[in-house]
């Protein structure tokens, strides 16, 4: 609120009228002032993220720790091709990422025991095993509870839509819940959901509408204290600072890129999505997951990255290249990371099964040091080797990067703290 004025004396006598400012106005003023808040000063080299997650297990064999040398039964169907980091191959069809390889940290020693879907999704969104007795909140939660808001932009949001329940806000209000976008950004005529004022709806009957909403929610609010109820004014706040905010509408415009960069990120899926992260970010998202294609590969491995890879790689390779030719990449943190990885030795249908023992994760930016391949699988790629990276050790990194202290405690229901992370450490040997 504008200091000297009450949330109650605003509604009262029309605040925001009586000194001529319409609402948009208004919250361009509150958030300048929230600016001006301590947020800043609890962000690490991290000031956002945009998390890339590929459902189903991607395989590591046939992505970042192929076995060129391994017996063909372990080797799989595929090539791999020469990085631009001496002595480090990827799989073929990564020839775009090849290249920036110079920039970008290959962890290729992640490990957990969750084999289901399900199970391994919890741990890469949460940081924690799944356990029925508590419900834990996703990183962008969390994120989003730690710090205040920036530029009347929603500071978790999910490309196209929240893609699991591990991605929500577990034992956290529900109003640090993910923005989606509500669908595809590479679809014909794509639109954000309720993020422009329905016909004939003037800027001033708006602000009447809002002054109107105000007045009614502040009355239930003095009679009963509810999470639903702070969530639901949470997110009010958040869609009337949306629609009031010019540049906030456009950071979801896509037209708004020239021909060049879209046709460079790729005209579907992956650079649509991609290129949406990279505009969101820079107006002040803090937290971003994208989701892309589909992993889980148990027949035809060779067929499936062959249609899943090159759009992937493309995008992803251009996002890089984007965020470090526009002076972000060393704020900007990129995940690329799935679920598990895929079985040491091919199966009877050519395809690999579910391997959470060792995979690969992938990332760059944002306090990363670029240019590395940390940590290593066994020459069969069936288990760490040398440095193996557990789920709290990831967590643990990206949090730190971002300024947040992993062992911080949260409060759950009954009062009961919480750590952000259960145990693990910060991997410096990752960081710059």
């Amino acid at each position: 609120m504008i200091p000297g004025q009450s949330r109650r004396s605003f509604l009262h006598v029309g605040f925001c009228g009586g000194i001529g400012l319409t609402l948009a106005q208004y919250l361009q003023m509150q958030s300048a002032q929230a600016d001006l808040k301590d947020y800043e000063s609890k962000e690490g080299t991290a000031k956002s993220v945009i998390f890339i997650f590929l459902p189903g297990g991607m395989a590591h064999q046939e992505s970042f720790d192929p076995k060129p040398y391994a017996p063909i039964e372990y080797r799989g169907p595929m090539n791999s091709i020469q990085t631009s980091l001496p002595g480090e191959v990827i799989n073929e069809k990564w020839v775009n990422t090849a290249k920036i390889m110079d920039r970008i940290a290959v962890c290729r020693s992640m490990t957990h025991g969750e084999a289901a879907h399900e199970r391994g999704t919890h741990n890469m969104f949460t940081g924690y095993r799944p356990s029925p007795a508590l419900s834990y909140p996703s990183m962008g939660s969390v994120v989003s509870h730690e710090f205040g808001p920036r530029n009347n932009i929603p500071q978790y949001i999910c490309i196209p839509n929240q893609p699991n329940e591990f991605a929500g806000t577990g034992y956290l209000s529900s109003s640090f819940a993910p923005f989606s976008l509500g669908s595809d950004p590479a679809a014909n005529g794509f639109s954000v959901r309720d993020l422009a004022l329905p016909g004939g709806v003037t800027d001033e009957r708006f602000t009447r509408r809002r002054r109107a909403l105000d007045a009614v929610n502040d009355y239930f609010v003095s009679k009963e204290k509810a999470d639903s109820l702070d969530a639901v004014d949470t997110f009010y706040e958040r869609a009337y600072g949306l629609i009031s905010s010019q540049s906030a509408r456009e950071a979801f415009d896509l037209s708004k890129e020239t021909d060049k960069m879209r046709d460079e990120y790729g005209r579907n899926t992956a650079g649509a999505r991609m290129l949406m992260a990279r505009r969101l970010i820079e107006a002040g998202a803090r937290f971003v997951t994208l989701t892309y294609g589909g992993w889980d590969m148990h027949d035809n491995i060779a067929n499936g990255i062959n249609g899943q890879v090159p759009s992937l790689d493309q995008a992803y390779a251009r996002l890089i290249r984007d965020l470090e030719e526009r002076g972000r990449l060393k704020d900007t943190l990129v995940c690329i990371a799935s679920e598990f990885g895929r079985t040491p030795k091919i199966n009877g249908t050519s395809g690999r099964d579910h391997w959470p023992k060792v995979f690969s994760v992938v990332l760059a930016g944002g306090g990363i040091k670029g240019g590395q391949v940390y940590g290593s699988s066994n020459s069969t790629g069936s288990e760490p080797e040398e440095n193996a990276l557990n789920v709290q050790d990831w967590a643990n990194t990206i949090y730190h990067c971002l300024g947040i202290v992993g062992d911080k405690e949260l409060m759950a229901p009954g009062d009961r703290p919480i750590e952000i992370v259960d145990g693990g450490k910060v991997r410096k040997e990752l960081l710059v």
